[in-house]
């Protein structure tokens, strides 16, 4: 299969200007990475439509995201820690798989009660696990088996690669399946011009109407209901979607971040077949856009009371929201003042566990007020109001 160069693939995507100055940033890519081992590996909890489950996340490394080596995503380094070449060998695959379910093993003291394994796997790549030029048709169905004895699988993948014949991989072995999708933004002008995501909310929604139709054939009731329990002893859909949205891009001011945020996971709670929203708060990732801006003072990250101002008024919505704010209290990730950090962190990630929004009336700071001045202060024209 021929291989389309990056100005290729960007035609009528994305802002040319954004996918010039994005392959420039991503040149200063210095280090190489091994085709045999994954990127990361961890063990954590999640909370899912059956419950909080005991989880195994698997990075993949591959040949990296398409649209990245097009341009990509201002705030994503993933890219970066590709192996070079654009491709990665099934086999090698496979090795990688093989690392990560050792590391499980070495460490499944960290599960609760007597589970031997994770109930969740979550497999990542720097791009779309669903395409087939980053992991082979071969590799995908060998992963399916390979973790057939599980109860839920995650993977990821933009918009252009869900296909129904994809996700049936692994839900005729059993697993309940999540289909990822870095939406970033419901709202199609900051993904275009903040993001530099070329896809549209509507392409989103077709997706998981795809994964939704899945889950309906499966006998969990309508299309039309994501939401339905199914009948085969699991309490949530056999398969749905997450989507993985962006707390403040570049370019946003933190309130019209706030703003976006919250009318985002109101319209992704909507959506037919989406039961998870993931928020992620930016971080500023090596060879990105984000990071150029940092470092001339013009990008600060969200504030963690930005994430507990966006958790506590959605947590009544028709959709589980959680968050893990990454890097938090450092200088390149969500971050206060630096004295409450880790607390009000904490307070979030148990709110990623239980969905109750009283954790934070356990938490405060003085820092608040400045945070709130930020908010009612900051224009476009002066951010970051602080750092």
């Amino acid at each position: 299969m021929s291989e389309p160069s990056p100005e290729v693939y960007e035609q009528g995507r994305g802002m040319d200007a954004h996918n010039a100055a994005m392959r420039e940033i991503r040149a200063r890519k210095n280090r190489t990475y091994d085709p045999t081992e994954p990127t990361r590996v961890w063990l954590d909890e999640d909370r899912t439509p059956d419950g909080v489950v005991d989880s195994l996340t698997i990075v993949l490394n591959t040949g990296g995201c398409r649209w990245a080596r097009a341009g990509g995503c201002t705030m994503c380094g993933y890219v970066a820690e590709s192996v070079e070449g654009g491709t990665v060998a099934h086999e090698d695959l496979l090795t990688q798989v093989d690392a990560a379910l050792a590391h499980e093993a070495e460490h499944a003291e960290e599960f609760a009660g007597d589970a031997a394994t994770a109930a969740q796997v979550k497999i990542y790549t720097s791009g779309s696990f669903l395409d087939e030029r980053e992991v082979p048709a071969e590799t995908r169905r060998a992963i399916a088996e390979t973790f057939a004895d599980r109860d839920r699988i995650v993977v990821e993948s933009l918009p252009d690669f869900v296909e129904r014949e994809k996700v049936t991989d692994f839900t005729d072995r059993g697993l309940a399946t999540d289909v990822a999708i870095g939406l970033e933004t419901a709202t199609d002008r900051v993904r275009r011009d903040a993001v530099n995501k070329y896809f549209d909310f509507a392409d989103f929604e077709a997706a998981a109407e795809t994964v939704a139709a899945v889950d309906a054939d499966d006998g969990h009731g309508d299309a039309d209901d994501g939401h339905v329990d199914g009948d085969d002893g699991r309490d949530g859909p056999s398969a749905g979607v997450k989507a993985y949205l962006l707390l403040k891009p570049p370019f946003l001011t933190e309130d019209e971040a706030i703003e976006d945020m919250v009318s985002s996971i109101r319209r992704c709670a909507a959506v037919d077949g989406c039961h998870t929203v993931s928020m992620n708060p930016t971080n500023v990732q090596r060879h990105t856009m984000v990071e150029d801006l940092y470092h001339d003072d013009g990008y600060r990250p969200p504030w963690l009371w930005s994430v507990v101002e966006v958790l506590r008024r959605t947590a009544d919505e028709d959709v589980i929201v959680v968050s893990d704010p990454v890097g938090h209290g450092s200088d390149r990730g969500p971050h206060n003042c630096g004295e409450c950090d880790d607390r009000v962190a904490r307070a979030i990630k148990d709110f990623s566990r239980r969905g109750d929004p009283d954790v934070f009336d356990q938490v405060s700071c003085v820092c608040e007020r400045t945070w709130e001045a930020v908010r009612e202060r900051e224009t476009g024209y002066n951010l970051p109001l602080a750092r």
